[in-house]
Parts: structure tokens; sequence; C-alpha cells
């Protein structure tokens, strides 16, 4: 019989960076009981996104970051958007190349994530924020 569950959680970050945030994904995908499914991973916000990365080597986080930094500077005149300093609209435009959904495959109860692939929330604002991710689990 199929099933839909839905959870969030709030992630607080300490300003632009990565937050590896696989492990409470795995934890309310076991919770649910489902063995195999869907895990859909909503991101509520406009500034921040959501990435399927490398977890091993944080030198690829980091590239990623200075990739980013050449694509969309902070404080760049073409910008209009900056009533919330000139990180604002650099962020917007983080989040819309990076996207703030993810679908994760469930399989035999866990995420079946590949071997060296791990779930982030990426702030894009350089202050720290309180993120809310919204989680819905379905399957059987």
């Amino acid at each position: 019989m199929a099933m839909i569950i839905q959870n969030s959680f709030t992630v607080k970050t300490s300003g632009r960076g990565t937050t590896e945030i696989t492990s409470r994904i795995e934890e309310l995908v076991r919770k649910s009981g489902l063995r195999t499914g869907m895990c859909h991973v909503f991101l509520q916000h406009t500034s921040a996104s959501l990435v399927l990365c490398e977890n091993a080597d944080p030198a690829v986080r980091s590239d990623l970051e200075t990739f980013l930094g050449r694509l969309a500077r902070d404080g760049d005149p073409i910008f209009r958007h900056d009533t919330e300093g000139d990180d604002d609209m650099p962020a917007h435009i983080r989040s819309i190349l990076t996207g703030s959904s993810l679908n994760l495959p469930i399989s035999n109860g866990d995420l079946a994530l590949g071997t060296w692939q791990g779930v982030y929330l990426y702030e894009h604002r350089t202050s720290p924020h309180e993120r809310t991710i919204l989680i819905t689990v379905f399957g059987e």
C-alpha cells in the first residue's frame, strides 16, 4: 500500500558555505518505514540551495564556491536588487543555478545514494541564517 509522509527540519548556517544534511534526511526516510519509493527534499528559501555533491573531498565544494563566485560576484554594479546587501542578488542567482529541490530514490528502506554522494544545504548569503527543509517521502 502506497504511503506519503511529510516532515521538516531546520538548519542553522554560519554564512556562505555548505552544510551536510544527508544523515538528517536518511533518519526521516528510515523512520517512515518505507522500503521503496522517492524522497523529495525542498528548501523553502530563495537565497540558499540544495546540492547533491561529492562527500569525500571538501575541495569539491570549495571549488564550486570559487566557480560560483566568478559567475555572481558580491557587489557587482550590474545588479539592481541589493535590498539586503551586496550579496543579495548574487545569492538569488546562485540558488537558481544550483536548485531548491532534489528527488532521491529510496531502496531497501534507505536513500539509494552513490558511494561518494552527499546532500548539502548550500548557504549563499554571507551572514548566518536558519533554513527550513521540507521532506516528502512516498512509496511502499
